[in-house]
């Protein structure tokens, strides 16, 4: 059996382009799975070691549990792909499985509560980074050497779309397992881990020749830095900030901001002059590569933060006014998402195999066209929206980016030499990586705006409606928006917590039921939380249809000659 397998493995055998594809579509799916399905099981993870989500310190961890993964990988993902280029592309890919599997099973094992047990799974989840890192920067790579110039673009089409497809399976998954235990969330990676591990180290060889070449310490040490000081200062920016609503003021934030700024001028500066490179800037002259890259930029930009205001539409929202219970919002949320997955699906592989004949051009900006038509359709919707309704729109959104994502990852690689498909893989997965963390800042900043225009006015009303004192009224509206926000996030209905006994007790049996059942707090935010999703839905409309310039402008089919 493992000679057989061995044998079909070698590089020359038509059938390794195959197990080269199945193999890093596995480990693409497994990153992105673990990225969303925690996405969807933190109400249960924060249930579990004991961490309150109205606690002004919670809010941190929160950010980092959801966004360190995407700021460590984002860093390091360009430096691994030019590891890749220098000692093989495959020995790194393969240690990103070791590396990812056994963070996966440290997050699982975490043993503490509170802040602590918070800690814990933040640093698990940064090792899982790095072995991500490796896997996002090497797999399209590896793909590009194994196939033909005229199947490219179906192979690295599955691979993409296994990545985005994973992204929204991971909703259904990690919804699903929440209901076991939240250690199961990270558990699940370990054996499919272990099967990538013998899978990859048996099956998958090394094609490309070694590109012998001096790690550029220097640009590697700028460009981690100004890229995480710049990603980490837009992260704070949603924390309130003394009286203010967001930490846009913050000194922090602004330094921090400032300084990645400077640090990745200088590291552009010091890029154009070092003879070997970590950034390859010469491939910015390369007309498809910087407007494939542009492109894919903006639909990250577009579409990541987009993920959390659906999900947290549903399971703050709409799921508890249609009678679900919190515990059971986080599986029902991944279910009622599945019909983004289905477009995906459908699209992805569809439009990279037609991408091979006539050029990523036309399928990527026209679907960067119908995302932007399918965030028009999304503005219409009330608040209590007809599933069927949201259900067509998910399914043309996910159509939308399975167009877009194929074409658009072929184009990049194909119009790069062979010995910078590393490099150029990882400099793509950074543009993409970059898109998801800079999407929730900005899209998170727009929905705090747009609900502190409206929330304290919708609280107030509601609450003296109900009996509550002007007083307690007036204080509990002027709380931070994105307290609310992220207690809708989280299935969690805070005004039992903020009236507390002391006001509850003084009122009607009935009112105080009426005000703590799972009802009353989304009746309370749904509205203000429409206005926001209108002003975050215009944004995605301009990221997507710039993005469309940007593809359209990348000109016509075109593959590098060696």
């Amino acid at each position: 059996m493992l000679s057989n397998i061995l044998r079909h493995a070698d590089r020359q055998s038509p059938h390794y382009k195959w197990i080269a594809l199945s193999n890093t579509t596995l480990g693409m799916l497994m990153a992105s799975l673990n990225a969303t399905s925690l996405i969807i099981a933190l109400p249960v993870i924060f249930r579990g070691i004991h961490i309150n989500p109205l606690n002004a310190s919670s809010f941190s961890y929160l950010l980092w549990i959801l966004l360190g993964y995407m700021l460590v990988t984002a860093v390091l993902v360009v430096t691994l792909g030019r590891l890749g280029d220098m000692f093989g592309r495959v020995k790194m890919y393969n240690l990103g499985f070791i590396i990812f599997t056994l963070g996966a099973l440290g997050a699982a094992l975490a043993w503490s509560h509170g802040s602590a047990g918070a800690i814990e799974l933040i640093i698990f989840r940064m090792v899982q980074a790095v072995g991500g890192a490796m896997l996002m920067a090497n797999s399209a790579a590896i793909l590009t050497d194994a196939f033909p110039q005229d199947q490219r673009g179906m192979a690295l089409g599955i691979n993409q779309i296994s990545m985005l497809a994973g992204s929204f399976l991971g909703i259904l998954v990690g919804g699903f397992l929440a209901q076991f235990s939240w250690r199961w969330v990270f558990l699940f990676n370990v054996p499919i881990g272990i099967i990538g591990i013998v899978w990859s180290y048996v099956a998958l060889k090394e094609i490309d020749v070694f590109h012998p070449a001096k790690i550029d310490w220097i640009g590697n040490a700028t460009f981690a830095v100004g890229l995480a000081m710049l990603l980490t200062g837009i992260t704070y920016g949603i924390k309130p900030y003394g009286t203010s609503a967001m930490g846009w003021g913050n000194p922090l934030v602004i330094g921090l901001i400032s300084g990645g700024l400077v640090a990745l001028l200088i590291f552009i500066l010091l890029e154009s002059k070092v003879k070997q490179p970590m950034f390859n800037l010469k491939l910015f002259g390369i007309r498809a590569f910087t407007a494939g890259n542009i492109a894919g930029l903006l639909a990250a930009v577009g579409r990541g933060g987009l993920q959390f205001m659906l999900i947290m539409w549903l399971q703050g929202i709409w799921l508890p006014l249609h009678g679900y219970a919190f515990a059971q919002t986080p599986l029902w949320a991944g279910i009622y998402m599945l019909p983004t997955t289905a477009g995906f699906l459908i699209a992805g592989p569809l439009s990279g195999f037609l991408s091979d004949k006539y050029g990523a051009r036309p399928f990527a900006t026209g679907g960067m066209v119908l995302a932007a038509i399918s965030f028009g359709l999304m503005m219409t919707l009330p608040v209590n929206f007809p599933y069927w309704l949201f259900a067509i729109i998910l399914l043309i959104n996910g159509l939308s980016f399975g167009m877009f994502s194929s074409p658009n990852t072929a184009g990049i690689m194909n119009s790069v030499p062979s010995e910078h498909r590393g490099a150029a893989s990882g400099m793509r997965a950074t543009f993409q990586n970059v898109g998801m963390p800079l999407s929730i800042g900005i899209f998170f900043s727009l929905m705090i705006i747009g609900l502190t225009a409206s929330v304290p006015g919708s609280i107030y009303r509601a609450l003296t409606t109900s009996g509550v004192s002007t007083t307690v009224a007036s204080h509990l509206s002027h709380l931070p928006a994105v307290s609310y926000l992220f207690a809708a996030f989280l299935g969690y209905n805070p005004l039992k917590s903020l009236l507390g006994p002391s006001v509850l007790s003084k009122l009607k049996p009935s009112a105080a039921a009426h005000l703590t059942s799972k009802e009353y707090f989304p009746q309370i935010i749904g509205n203000p939380f429409k206005h926001g999703l209108v002003i975050v839905l215009s944004f995605a409309i301009i990221a997507c249809v710039v993005a469309a310039v940007a593809s359209w402008m990348r000109g016509g089919k075109y593959i590098h000659q060696e």
